[in-house]
């Protein structure tokens, strides 16, 4: 059975799509204009395949205006410009998908509330208790490709130079703090178990004063080897906070590194100068050092994310 697909609209279009299904005047409107909401909310069946010429059993995963034409037999002598102009007067338009959140730990709700508690304290005696979320990145000496100003086809795009240069890549270890934004890091060639440790040690320096220090972290082995929990009996203060598994929308700094590769790494001229892009790399991190309130607002620490709601939470 196709998969089950739900239409995203604004208020505003909630609103008018509202407005046309219970209060116009003709009841055919709002007969249609119900008829035509719900069947964009599954996904396309025999007719759609039939007007995109697909084989059989083959069906399209997304809606197009020929083949909602072919599919709503009210709409099927309408051109493709009265088609959109009906959908529009509807309150429906195109609009970018969101990527279901999904994880498959079956402790998610346990891990999540632990990790909720964890914040609610740490915003409640932010002298005492710190929360740093904990992730690696890795970067390359290439520059990604990415949209960029230049001159308009058939002109050539921006092209990401390499520069004739030998591929290489640098990683991070880094962490942010959830109620300041303070971001401390290390870099390395390698980032395994040793520096792991070597930034557990760095947490105990930046917050000697604290009597507990969380740190809410993924599951990647290197974590949890015997090493790494061996060397942690060297600071009873931190205690690592396991996030459930491939839930990275729980872990702040992966905003973190996006914003990175959006500012620094992405189309970067720098390829021929290795240790000058590590140093633009390390410049965009430090200016955090201090902590930031607009980085809390871009990870969702701050503002009505659900993380930052569990902060301001009694």
């Amino acid at each position: 059975m196709p998969k089950r697909r739900t239409l995203e609209l604004t208020p505003e279009e909630q609103q008018l799509l509202a407005h046309y299904r219970d209060y116009d005047e003709r009841p055919f409107v709002r007969q249609r204009c119900e008829e035509l909401t719900q069947r964009l909310r599954q996904a396309p069946d025999e007719a759609a395949r039939t007007e995109m010429d697909l084989p059989e059993g083959v069906l399209p995963g997304r809606w197009q205006l020929r083949t909602i034409r072919a599919t709503i037999a009210w709409l099927q002598d309408y051109t493709l410009s009265g088609v959109w102009r009906v959908l529009r007067r509807f309150g429906l338009a195109r609009r970018t998908g969101l990527v279901q959140h999904y994880s498959p730990d079956p402790a998610y709700a346990e891990k999540e509330a632990h990790l909720h508690a964890c914040l609610r304290e740490a915003a409640r005696w932010p002298d005492e208790v710190v929360l740093v979320f904990l992730d690696e990145m890795g970067y390359y000496r290439w520059p990604e490709a990415a949209v960029d100003w230049g001159p308009s086809a058939p002109a050539m795009a921006p092209v990401a130079d390499r520069a004739a240069s030998k591929q290489k890549q640098w990683r991070i270890i880094g962490g942010i703090n959830a109620l300041t934004g303070q971001v401390d890091y290390l870099d390395g060639y390698i980032v395994g178990r040793a520096k792991v440790i070597a930034f557990y040690e760095r947490l105990a320096g930046v917050y000697a004063g604290a009597r507990r220090i969380y740190v809410g972290q993924d599951n990647w082995s290197i974590h949890k080897h015997p090493e790494v929990t061996a060397a942690l009996a060297a600071w009873p203060q931190i205690e690592p906070v396991w996030l459930p598994t491939y839930a990275p929308w729980l872990n702040p700094i992966e905003k973190l590194w996006r914003w990175l590769r959006e500012q620094v790494l992405k189309l970067h001229r720098l390829a021929g100068q290795w240790e000058v892009l590590r140093a633009s790399v390390n410049g965009f991190l430090d200016q955090f050092e201090a902590g930031s309130e607009p980085l809390l607002r871009y990870v969702g620490l701050l503002g009505e994310g659900k993380l930052a709601q569990v902060i301001r939470s009694p």
